[in-house]
């Protein structure tokens, strides 16, 4: 019987499923392999649709990355608007902004339309770790606000932010009400919950060993298969070696999270007054927000290996103790990891295999919204309509440098040149 790891959200997860091992056959019109955000959302879409849908899990449903992050939720894409103008030009640039836009506000829209209890709050902060960056958001606060009718983006002097959070290591910040944080885990199980009830059959404990290039496929997993007109790889940092081709162009990276005690309203308010999720600027991200129950959840630091470190609860606490030193005495009551994937320019990946195998992978941070979004989207190009799908798979990706075997050492010896530029 497989279980979450422990954390916060496995032990604080509403009821959902369980569900079945997959065993024998079946025949369906998609099969997802993954049930995180991509997945049990293309799943969803799709089963709305009216199309038979088989979701193949490794191991529980958000066991991954979907039930283990920050839980914040960004309606933009993971670069600025700024950086996507130069790479890719205004008009293009303009489209993955109306798509980041859409993905926040379909989180939003999900959470209503099946009434899923995942402690949904507003407001995302953003901390500047250098005073050069207030200038900046101040520049970008109005280009946004001019050129894509965006007023959204409140900019903050460092007294300003100061009044808001219990840190005096940030010189400013800027804050967008639009969006907010919630629960993940417990939000991708509302959504499994939504999908069965549309008809999708959901499988744990079903690893897939392998899927053929015909048509109808046939995705085989230990005790049964799946013979499927079209196949849905929603797999992220766990794609491993299920599929060679696309693992280049994603490097799985560790990150890791903590919870404090519960806390005072009067010292969880201290902390952030307001109950907004905060992320800073820092290359190696540090984020941070208050649970429903007044827990500090901080997440920071990365390792770019298998492992994880053996103490959890202190390797998190260092950098926590850096934001709140006053926090020094309080208990940690939950620290964990999960993987993530990042491609080489934070832009996700998504295409085709083949006719019928689509792929989406890499939200490099950002994929809360992105994920939720990228498996509408490819319901959507499963369905016949790929234009806004094709938006995505139209953007170059590169693979990194050596390929999966030197791409470790490269990514090391890269996170360790920014770390040094935090610190300058």
């Amino acid at each position: 019987m497989v279980s979450y790891p422990e954390s916060y959200y496995a032990a604080t997860a509403n009821a959902s499923g369980p569900w079945p091992k997959l065993k024998g056959e079946l025949r369906a019109d998609v099969c997802v392999i993954g049930g995180g955000f991509t997945g049990i959302s293309a799943a969803l879409h799709l089963s709305e649709r009216g199309y038979k849908v088989v979701v193949l899990e490794a191991q529980k449903i958000g066991w991954g990355a979907s039930g283990r992050n920050g839980g914040q939720i960004y309606g933009s894409q993971r670069k600025d608007q700024e950086e996507l103008e130069a790479k890719f030009g205004k008009d293009l640039a303009r489209q993955l902004w109306d798509l980041g836009v859409e993905s926040g506000e379909l989180v939003k829209d999900l959470v209503a339309k099946h009434q899923i209890h995942c402690d949904l709050k507003p407001g995302i902060l953003i901390a500047c770790h250098k005073p050069d960056y207030v200038d900046w958001f101040r520049a970008y606060a109005d280009k946004m606000a001019a050129e894509y009718d965006y007023p959204h983006y409140q900019v903050l002097d460092k007294a300003e932010l100061e009044e808001r959070l219990g840190s005096r290591i940030y010189h400013g910040g800027v804050v967008n009400q639009k969006y907010g944080h919630f629960h993940p885990l417990n939000f991708v199980l509302g959504l499994a919950s939504a999908a069965s009830e549309a008809g999708a059959q959901i499988f744990e404990d079903s690893v897939v060993l392998s899927y053929d290039s015909a048509q109808p496929t046939t995705i085989k997993t230990a005790s049964g298969e799946v013979r499927a007109d079209h196949v849905v790889l929603a797999c992220n940092g766990y794609i491993e070696r299920l599929e060679p081709r696309v693992i280049g162009k994603i490097m799985p990276i560790n990150n890791f999270i903590l919870t404090t005690e519960p806390l005072p309203e009067e010292t969880a308010r201290s902390l952030i007054r307001d109950d907004t999720g905060v992320s800073d600027t820092k290359f190696v991200v540090n984020y941070f927000r208050l649970t429903a129950d007044r827990r500090l959840l901080f997440g920071g630091g990365e390792n770019y290996r298998r492992g994880f470190p053996p103490d959890l609860k202190n390797f998190v606490r260092k950098y926590m103790l850096k934001v709140f030193p006053q926090m020094s005495e309080v208990r940690i009551d939950h620290a964990w990891g999960g993987t993530l994937a990042v491609t080489m320019s934070r832009v996700p990946h998504f295409g085709r295999l083949a006719p019928n195998v689509f792929f989406a992978q890499g939200y490099s941070g950002q994929g809360v919204a992105g994920a939720t979004f990228g498996g509408k989207l490819i319901a959507e190009a499963v369905a016949g309509t790929a234009e806004r799908f094709d938006i995505m798979a139209g953007l170059k990706i590169h693979p990194f440098p050596g390929g999966t075997l030197l791409r470790w050492p490269g990514m090391v010896a890269g996170m360790f040149y920014y770390a040094m530029k935090d610190r300058l």
